[in-house]
């Protein structure tokens, strides 16, 4: 059974494309993990300073090891923009 992850983000005032850009350039880094099924970036209509990211895993194992292939420093550019902590949770169907 699969395991989806919700992030969610919000970004400072006037810094939501910027920090959309930055999320953006972690998906293909996601994507070619293993046991990565799909990553999707979604910005709210309503709030765009609101953005999701959903993954959906072959386990929450997979997810957790996948961390250490996303560049320390897209961490680090990414939090620049951020008006909070980005939070996170694990669901499955």
């Amino acid at each position: 059974m699969s395991i989806t992850r919700i992030n969610e983000f919000r970004a400072i005032a006037g810094s939501s494309g910027v920090l959309r850009d930055c999320l953006e350039s972690s998906v293909p880094i996601i994507e070619a993990s293993a046991g990565c099924l799909s990553c999707q970036l979604l910005q709210s209509q309503k709030d765009p300073h609101h953005i999701i990211v959903i993954e959906v895993w072959d386990s929450i194992d997979a997810h957790q090891a996948s961390l250490k292939n996303v560049p320390p420093e897209v961490f680090h550019q990414t939090r620049k923009y951020l008006a909070a902590p980005p939070t996170g949770e694990y669901y499955r169907g």
